[in-house]
């Protein structure tokens, strides 16, 4: 079974539209538009059957459902086939008691992970690497993070990196390093010398005029 799937000429870029697909998963044939209007997290595995990627998919697995609560679902994608697929599903059940509740496309024609940069060369020509893209509900890629071959992600990250873009989204702030729900946001900096004038004096948390927090 073929991929089809609207290329790029070049790596997928930061807040432009995710490029589409059109690929065979675990559970039937699934489309980028498939996920409009919800939050989608896309990621990519070296291959079936290796031990890191197996407690990536275990850790994905179990908070799946804490994924979901955000409005947000999993999408996995790794060079081998459907059949390759399913049984390392089923071993990951039979041998650790997790069951992988999302699909994961079969891409044997690297043509989604070419298209999202999934190949690196230097790592591998026929494998792609640990990539993570997070689409939000309008199609637009907001976020990538690239791991190498040898080390696992930490999916405790990807869920608090989309609590954290849906934060800026609704209320127009940024957030700090390691920004966790219920913590203090970040003003955006004043665009004009008036406005940097005035803004000690708005009543926020200011260490300096283009630095301000406050509580949600």
């Amino acid at each position: 079974m073929t991929t089809d799937v609207q290329t790029t000429p070049s790596m997928p870029r930061l807040n432009e539209p995710a490029p589409a697909f059109d690929a065979p998963t675990t559970h039937g044939r699934k489309t980028l538009e498939d996920y409009r209007g919800q939050w989608l997290v896309l990621f990519s595995h070296p291959a079936d059957f290796t031990p890191v990627c197996t407690t990536e998919f275990i850790a994905f697995a179990k908070r799946h459902a804490d994924f979901q609560a955000l409005g947000c679902e999993l999408l996995g994608l790794s060079i081998d086939s459907n059949f390759s697929h399913i049984a390392w599903e089923r071993n990951i059940k039979e041998k650790f008691g997790v069951e992988i509740g999302f699909p994961i496309i079969a891409d044997l024609s690297m043509q989604v992970a070419k298209a999202y940069g999934m190949i690196q060369p230097g790592a591998s020509d026929t494998s792609a690497v640990r990539a993570t893209f997070i689409i939000d509900p309008n199609g637009v890629l907001r976020a990538m993070v690239y791991y190498p071959m040898s080390n696992g992600r930490s999916i405790d990250e990807f869920v608090r990196l989309v609590k954290a873009l849906q934060t800026s989204d609704e209320h127009g702030v940024a957030t700090p390093e390691g920004w966790q729900p219920g913590d203090k946001v970040i003003v955006p900096p004043p665009a004009t010398a008036e406005q940097a004038e005035a803004r000690m004096a708005e009543g926020y948390e200011c260490s300096d005029w283009y630095f301000c927090k406050k509580a949600l």
